[in-house]
């Protein structure tokens, strides 16, 4: 991924917490003359390894845990706030009509190879923690334990987990730091006018690079 200094972002719990915020990754493998995508849900274990692990799982009807290569890389890209931004919303743009339009997002790629695991035990503790993750919110939360034992059983006989043990770990904040400081306040208020989790979540990027007024 092409990351200008400005951009980069490489505080290992800035791109976890964004992880955590934005679970559903789109996982990149080569096997055998092409790349295979699928979009998986993933807990990130901060705990192992220095840059942390990755545990997700697949339907066994899914061919990708068979393609995999031994030892072969793989890619897991987490997408965060995303937003076109328009260059009429710079004051530069009105004073002297240099601007173009562009798109802000934060990203994370975490890069590592693939383990399988299918034993019953760790396969149960994988999807518990994702559903304790995932429901975290709710009133109510659901949990395993509400379906049968037998169904749940089934369920398990049925996935694959994965791990990936991340060797690199890389994120973009593109947030209109290449921009003077009156077109990034701008954009931010442009944003918060716009509405939508990701516009309002995009204008907090923005907003962290300024100088308190």
């Amino acid at each position: 991924m092409y990351i200008p200094a400005h951009y980069q972002e490489s505080d290992v719990a800035v791109l976890h917490a964004l992880i955590r915020a934005h679970p559903l990754g789109a996982w990149v493998v080569g096997a055998a003359d092409e790349l295979v995508v699928n979009h998986i849900p993933f807990v990130i274990d901060a705990s192992r390894g220095v840059r942390g692990t990755l545990i997700g799982h697949v339907a066994r009807p899914n061919p990708v845990w068979k393609q995999l290569s031994r030892n072969g890389p793989s890619v897991v890209i987490f997408q965060g706030a995303e937003s076109y931004i328009s260059p009429s919303w710079y004051p530069t743009k009105h004073e002297t009509g240099k601007a173009v339009p562009t798109w802000n997002y934060a990203v994370v790629h975490a890069h590592g190879i693939p383990v399988l695991f299918e034993d019953r035990d760790r396969l149960l503790a994988h999807v518990t923690a994702l559903t304790t993750m995932a429901e975290s919110a709710f009133e109510s939360p659901w949990q395993v334990s509400d379906a049968p034992a037998e169904f749940i059983e089934a369920m398990l006989k049925g996935i694959v987990g994965i791990e990936i043990p991340i060797a690199s770990l890389a994120g973009k904040w593109k947030a209109s730091q290449n921009r003077p400081e009156a077109d990034r306040r701008a954009v931010a208020d442009a944003l918060l006018q716009q509405g939508g989790d990701s516009s309002r979540a995009m204008a907090a990027l923005v907003r962290q690079s300024l100088l308190p007024e």
